[in-house]
């Protein structure tokens, strides 16, 4: 009876061998051919991830003004256990000489540096890393000698090092290393350790480091402004209707006559909006009538006509003398003339004939008026950026700007920029402040969220942007976080409007004078930069052309006004006082030092700004329903409140650093708060304090604190 193949107890049969492929059709592996010279593969040490940066590259530069301390972050490391250094490049674009500072290490391998730009324009910032033998060399010594390993071969090795030093200083440094580099290898084994751990030795030979295998990282650029871009403050007003002759077209020579009062208010930055010749076909009537009566005066914005197009001005507003005497007798008051910008045309424009090209026409042969439907504009013809002639057109524009820069203006604000093309303002803007780095511009840009960025990020300064109707503490905290924290704010800079020719918001016409004052406080202190158009605010002109709108009835758009500056009720007082804190404080000059505090009232808003430098702390408290009074128990962090009131961040009589931070015990002493609105004095005590606001009487406080100094008998008193 046969047994069972499961039985089998003696060795299997080996399975056949795999078929091999006949020798023609086999291929020995290529060889491994040698790293090529460039990268060298023997730099070890990797330099990523540095800030600021802009969309993650260097495609754009980030912003910063003139003598602004700037903080460059970036990660450096190696492979092993090699100890790395790195320093800071930097240089204006064109110069020939980096400068250079050193960076320290934060911890985790996330190193900073800073630099103080002190030309406009932009720079070029680079992160240079090396090995640090010697650095490593010096730790690891330690550690041997902490555990009696020190030998003789280890100071060998330390005193290469530094005749290697020695080789790249200069001579009276290099004698002084080589000298060091002699005593670490005679004498006793205890004294050249202690030599070779010498801190200063550890300096010196620091000061010449072995560069040959850097790794060098292009950081993001920076684009230096003028410090008026980062912080100014803004009053419009139309040159037609500077008149105090009720029906009498203004001049420039009567904007001259009002610059007292408006650098009495504490304005640096008049702007004016177009004042070029105004064509008469399609002219807007009064309210935006599609028909213009006898004697309308039409919208500056429809540009162009028998006077001439971007380069003209009116002559009902006066001559090219009058404009340069505007311009000197503004510069001796300490205000800039800001100009708008509007690359758009009346169908009367001379470049409608002389460049046809350079518009869109319809099927019939007529050019395309402006549109936004269901809103027409027929007396404005918009550019044809997508022109076979486009490179004609932006050279056109471009002079534009040239003739302005010529006739004594800097700042210039531009009217609608996302409805022309992007690659158009980045080329121009970029061509101009090459030429000119102290001009500027602002976008009047109430459009989409990425519409917006990608303007500051082409290169406008300032922007406009959502202020205006961010009304509730919501609203207000999350946006204004956003604006002024990285990324956006290393690229985006807020000018808070409240106000424009266009912008009627719900709030101030039915929120009254304290909603007037309201989001005066508001602009003028979460915003280094804001602005107001001018008499409609001032004289809290609050009536809409139609209920539900946002347009100003008889607005100046269309028709002559006559503001009775004197007569009237006005905010000028109360104008002039806030924009003197903004002078006198500068927390207020600055974006980035805002801070947000809770207060268990929704109606209260609080926040702080404090100064780059540290010296200069803001509180401020808003009640942000001008109908009723609010109180509420306000929360400070004080950390938040820069060197004024917070302490140490370990106990300093433990001398332990480990242990958490303890609160600062003088902080929990009552301080001082001057209210800087009414010139009241307070006493707070903690973190916690109760504020109570009227808007009958003043819906907001702005409080400075004052910084604490103990005196040698031993109380407290405030400076």
């Amino acid at each position: 009876m046969p047994r069972p193949a499961t039985s089998r107890t003696g060795p299997r049969p080996r399975p056949a061998p795999a078929r091999v492929a006949p020798p023609e059709t086999t291929r020995a592996p290529p060889p491994i051919a040698e790293p090529s010279p460039e990268p060298d593969g023997r730099r070890r040490v990797v330099v990523e991830s540095p800030t600021p940066r802009v969309d993650g590259d260097a495609s754009f530069p980030a912003k910063r003004t003139l003598g602004d301390r700037v903080i460059v972050e970036a990660d450096v490391f190696a492979d092993g256990h090699d100890l790395v250094a790195c320093r800071l490049l930097f240089r204006p674009r064109g110069a020939g000489e980096w400068r250079e500072a050193p960076m320290q290490a934060l911890g985790n391998d996330r190193f900073r540096g800073t630099l103080v730009p002190d030309a406009l324009g932009r720079w070029e910032v680079e992160v240079e890393g090396w090995v640090d033998a010697f650095g490593s060399w010096r730790r690891d010594l330690a550690k041997r000698d902490a555990a009696a390993q020190a030998s003789e071969a280890d100071l060998e090795i330390g005193a290469a090092l530094v005749v290697a030093a020695a080789k790249r200083a200069p001579p009276r440094e290099r004698r002084a290393l080589e000298g060091l580099a002699a005593d670490l290898g005679r004498g006793g084994l205890a004294g050249r350790v202690a030599l070779a751990l010498d801190p200063e030795l550890e300096r010196l030979v620091a000061r010449h480091p072995d560069l040959e295998l850097a790794t060098r990282h292009r950081g993001t650029p920076l684009e230096v402004d003028p410090s008026a871009a980062r912080f100014s403050t803004w009053y419009e007003m139309f040159p037609r209707s500077a008149s105090s002759e009720p029906g009498r077209h203004g001049t420039l020579r009567d904007v001259v006559e009002r610059l007292d009062h408006v650098a009495g208010m504490g304005f640096d930055v008049l702007y004016l909006p177009p004042i070029h010749p105004i064509g008469t076909s399609h002219r807007k009537g009064r309210n935006n009538a599609t028909r213009a009566a006898p004697g309308d005066v039409g919208s500056p914005w429809a540009i162009g006509g028998a006077a001439g197009g971007h380069d003209a001005i009116d002559p009902a507003l006066g001559t090219r003398a009058d404009f340069r005497a505007l311009v000197a007798a503004a510069g001796e008051r300490g205000i800039a003339i800001a100009l708008d910008l509007a690359f758009q045309c009346s169908p009367d424009h001379p470049w409608i004939r002389q460049h046809p090209e350079w518009f869109r026409h319809r099927p019939d042969g007529t050019i395309q008026h402006a549109e936004n439907p269901p809103k027409k504009y027929e007396d404005i013809v918009p550019f044809d950026f997508e022109c076979e002639q486009w490179r004609q057109l932006w050279a056109a524009l471009a002079g534009v700007v040239e003739h302005w820069i010529g006739e004594g203006v800097k700042i210039f604000r531009v009217d609608n920029p996302h409805t022309k093309a992007f690659p158009f303002w980045e080329w121009m803007i970029a061509e101009v402040r090459a030429r000119h780095p102290e001009v500027f511009f602002l976008a009047e840009a109430f459009t989409r969220p990425k519409v917006m960025y990608r303007l500051a990020k082409v290169g406008f300064s300032q922007s406009y942007n959502y202020f205006p109707w961010r009304t509730t503490k919501r609203e207000l905290t999350g946006y204004l976080t956003e604006l002024t924290r990285p990324p956006v704010a290393d690229f985006f800079r807020a000018n808070l409007w409240v106000n424009t020719p266009d912008i009627l918001t719900e709030q101030l016409q039915h929120g009254g004078r304290a909603a007037f004052v309201q989001r005066l406080v508001l602009a003028a202190t979460l915003g280094a930069s804001y602005g107001i158009y001018g008499p409609p605010f001032e004289l809290m002109e609050a009536e809409p052309r139609e209920p539900g709108g946002e347009e100003y009835l008889d607005s100046e758009k269309y028709q002559l006004r006559t503001w009775d500056l004197e007569g009237r009720p006005s905010l000028a007082e109360l104008i002039a006082r806030v924009n003197r804190i903004r002078r006198e404080n500068p927390a207020l000059q600055h974006d980035r030092g805002l801070a947000f505090h809770p207060v268990d009232n929704d109606a209260l808003l609080c926040f702080s700004k404090v100064a780059p430098s540290g010296d200069s702390t803001i509180l401020v408290v808003v009640n942000l329903d001008p109908a009723h009074p609010h109180g509420g128990w306000v929360d400070l962090d004080l950390a938040a409140l820069g060197p004024a009131l917070h302490g140490p961040k370990e106990d300093p009589a433990s001398g332990d650093t480990s242990r958490p931070p303890v609160p600062n015990a003088r902080a929990a002493r009552p301080f001082q708060l001057h209210e800087l609105l009414t010139d009241a004095r307070l006493l707070w005590q903690g973190a916690r304090n109760y504020v109570a606001l009227d808007p009958r009487v003043v819906p907001a406080a702005i409080f400075r604190l004052r910084r604490r100094v103990r005196s040698e008998v031993d109380f407290d008193y405030y400076l």
